[in-house]
């Protein structure tokens, strides 16, 4: 999970102030204590620790926390309106004013650079943009191969003229080609370096120069903590900035890079990805990213990704035959794709306010068992799937062989299903009540 271990400490701290009636001037010096000590362990720069814990005290201190009935209800909605603005507030969104919009990506090697191209790329594509793919990086070996792979893999073109021209005139090139074809944005993945070099900086100088981006993004490990900081303000201090993308936001427990960045550099962050396939990449919202770290849940970002992976005719279907009970084992493995298309459990879960780290951590997710059961369907014949009650012993058995599960395990999933149906029968009859009006079935499990 995102800030796994900021979260808990952060969350296992106001915790403590939410059902006190009142609220002393010493409870509040022991959590902001607390609050310090987590956000210095989350590798966050010492005096954005220092400014951050000196307003949530000064505003705890006023009179609309030590006058109220929840005292320690409002310190927490200060702390959360206090994160939401050191990591920048509100959305920053990508420039698209000049046509076409160009977009120079920045980074050390090692940051997930092409990568994060074709991500950005394939984002942009579903929201109705042409982009381009141009690799400029000539040195890293088969790095213009991967960005053709990759770029292949989210159906984007890529522009490339060989590792024998200079990146300048591959990007001045490739805004050429993107003007001739159509391309309303031009993604020029560039070099990285192990290091900040000179050499490094002054060709991405002449490539800005030479191209006058919309956009120049700096493509950084959130891993890497107080570095990425640092490398972002010697990026910005060379080739003033306009947003950072922030990789590997999933393996990050920590969080000092997303909380310190936008307060140290005044750069934003514009993007995170959270994993390694191709559509894990999200526009990054500070006011969300602060309920998730204080487990207040982030209904926005869990109903954009219903709205992305659920197939809206699919799910009026499934409803429809939940209420005739003609639910099937194909409609339920269907359903479990859906799901897993969303993204981890874990993180889905997360995002459903009052699902904090404690109760996500009583429930259980063993992603195994979702590939156990997708073998068993797989291994039913079309009419087993349909009408299960005609599954008998013989039948388990050759299932349980087909799957390379136990006969116990299919049993229990036929239980499962069966327990479903009838509970689905049940949800028919209190649509039908009057007093329930027209109750809206549930399209995913």
């Amino acid at each position: 999970m995102v800030f796994e271990s900021l979260s808990d400490k952060l969350q296992n701290t106001l915790a403590k102030l939410r059902g006190k009636g009142r609220l002393s001037e010493k409870d509040l010096d022991l959590a902001m204590r607390e609050v310090r000590l987590a956000l210095l362990e989350a590798d966050v720069n010492f005096k954005v620790v220092k400014d951050f814990v000196k307003k949530v005290k000064e505003r705890s201190l006023g009179a609309e926390v030590m006058e109220s009935l929840t005292p320690g209800q409002q310190v927490i909605k200060i702390v959360n309106d206090e994160l939401t603005k050191l990591m920048g507030e509100k959305e920053a969104k990508i420039d698209y004013s000049k046509k076409p919009t160009v977009i120079l990506m920045s980074g050390l090697q090692g940051a997930g650079k092409t990568t994060t191209s074709a991500k950005l790329a394939q984002l942009m594509k579903k929201s109705g943009k042409r982009p381009l793919l141009v690799a400029c990086d000539v040195y890293r070996p088969a790095a213009i191969k991967q960005l053709q792979v990759v770029g292949e893999q989210v159906d984007v073109p890529v522009f490339s003229m060989g590792d024998k021209i200079s990146p300048v005139d591959i990007s001045k090139a490739a805004l050429e080609h993107a003007k001739r074809n159509g391309n309303d944005v031009v993604l020029i993945d560039t070099a990285g370096r192990l290091h900040i070099d000179e050499n490094l900086m002054s060709e991405l100088k002449s490539i800005a120069y030479e191209t006058n981006p919309s956009e120049i993004l700096l493509v950084l490990d959130a891993m890497t903590g107080q570095d990425a900081v640092n490398v972002a303000e010697a990026f910005d201090k060379e080739l003033k900035l306009s947003g950072v993308i922030l990789t590997k936001l999933d393996g990050d427990a920590r969080g000092g890079a997303a909380l310190s960045i936008r307060a140290v550099t005044d750069v934003p962050i514009k993007f995170i990805t959270t994993g390694e396939k191709l559509d894990q990449i999200e526009s990054f919202h500070p006011d969300r990213m602060s309920s998730r770290i204080l487990g207040m849940g982030d209904v926005l970002s869990l109903i954009e990704k219903a709205q992305e992976h659920v197939d809206e005719k699919k799910a009026m279907e499934l409803e429809k035959k939940l209420r005739t009970q003609t639910f099937t084992f194909d409609d339920f493995l269907d359903q479990m794709e859906q799901m897993k298309n969303m993204g981890p459990l874990e993180d889905i879960l997360a995002m459903i306010p009052g699902m904090n780290n404690k109760a996500l951590k009583n429930i259980k997710i063993d992603e195994k068992e979702f590939v156990k059961v997708e073998a068993i369907i797989k291994s039913m014949t079309k009419e087993e799937r349909i009408k299960p009650e005609i599954i008998d012993i013989s039948r388990r058995k050759r299932i349980a062989q087909g799957s390379g599960t136990s006969p116990v395990d299919v049993n229990k999933l036929l239980k499962q299903f069966k327990d479903l149906r009838k509970m689905m029968k049940q949800f028919g009859k209190m649509s039908k009540s009057p007093k329930m009006g027209r109750f809206k079935m549930p399209f995913s499990f």
